[in-house]
């Protein structure tokens, strides 16, 4: 058994392959460490290019394409390792990129999972959106990170290089141990894809399983190379998947309250897509509330399990305020501005 696999999902990314793979197995290698590629049933080249070009990576092939949360669990049934990576197609690896989370993983068994500093590949002075260097909640379920608020991301300038405890690491690249993937039953398959990685790690912080975010370590990322940001598939998923997320991890007695509130604020939100002539995503975001109202019992197994294996209902990196609160109304746009070291 290796110590660490490095498990990259495709669907259809050929050219995500032939511009990041290379990478990957040069600043991947060691005898610890094995490389797989588990194929989404892609329709293009993909496989062909793997077989020709990297016989040493494994490729573990899916019968048909299960999305990312699933996928990656029926991937990782086939892997045995100590620690996996869930690597992201179009993410770009540094020299010992995983010498860090390895050595800090090997002495904090307490922690559960962990990421490395998240750069866009695009404008690399810069962080990027999907994880930058550590995500965090809101009182509403609003994700957030170190170095990003809504759509505003920040430069990198040193300012988040500690080690810090978070309450979500991004899916884009998510070194895990495999005990822990499998004790809280991995991602839900249910989600397709979009805030699988939020709702797997809520379920490690109430378990009492620490999560954090190593700078040391630095990737680049594409970012929406599936879904623009801006497909109204992209927006069903995130709303409805949010939602479905709340339902399954809140405690009891913030349930209905919580719920109550984002019913509004979601209601605002398809008022101002509208208003911008999107109209397409405004009617995304009111059909993600009505599948929600639809399937949300299939949750509740879900919801009672959570509740029952809940070893703590506080988590600090899951605030008490509304950061919508503090971006639009109180302009606090900077991460370091609105969380005080105290607060987290």
């Amino acid at each position: 058994m290796k110590k660490i696999a490095v498990v990259i999902l495709n669907w259809n990314g050929v050219g995500m392959l032939q511009k990041f793979l290379p990478d990957v197995v040069k600043y991947s290698q060691g005898e610890e460490v094995e490389i797989c590629v588990a194929d989404n049933a892609s329709t293009d080249s993909s496989v062909a290019y793997l077989e020709e070009n990297f016989p040493d990576v494994r490729l573990i092939i899916l019968d048909k394409n299960y999305g990312f949360a699933e996928g990656y669990n029926r991937a990782l049934q086939q892997v045995e390792s100590v620690y996996v990576v869930l690597l992201n197609s179009d993410v770009e690896v540094t020299p010992h990129w995983l010498d860090p989370l390895v050595e800090y993983m090997d002495t904090h068994p307490e922690v559960a999972a962990c990421q490395p500093k998240i750069r866009s590949e695009r404008n690399k002075e810069y962080f990027e959106y999907a994880g930058a260097a550590g995500g965090y909640l809101d009182k509403y379920g609003y994700p957030f990170c170190r170095g990003r608020i809504f759509d505003v991301v920040e430069k990198d300038q040193g300012q988040y290089d500690t080690i810090q405890p978070i309450f979500w690491a991004t899916g884009a690249a998510l070194f895990v141990r495999m005990n822990d993937y499998q004790e809280v039953g991995g991602l839900d398959g249910r989600f397709f894809a979009h805030m699988e990685e939020i709702d797997f790690c809520w379920r490690l912080r109430s378990r009492g399983r620490g999560i954090v975010c190593i700078p040391q370590s630095v990737v680049y990322h594409v970012g929406a190379a599936t879904l623009k940001k801006e497909n109204p598939r992209k927006t069903f998923l995130n709303f409805r998947n949010n939602l479905l997320m709340l339902y399954k991890n809140l405690p009891e007695k913030d349930l209905k309250y919580v719920m109550f509130v984002r019913g509004i604020l979601d209601g605002v939100a398809a008022l101002v897509f509208l208003l911008k002539g999107e109209k397409e995503a405004a009617k995304a975001v009111l059909q993600a509330r009505k599948e929600f109202r639809c399937i949300r019992l299939e949750y509740e197994s879900s919801r009672k399990e959570n509740m029952k294996n809940t070893v703590t209902d506080t988590i600090p990196e899951k605030v008490d305020y509304s950061i919508l609160w503090k971006f639009y109304v109180s302009k606090e746009r900077v991460f370091s501005v609105f969380v005080s070291a105290t607060e987290i």
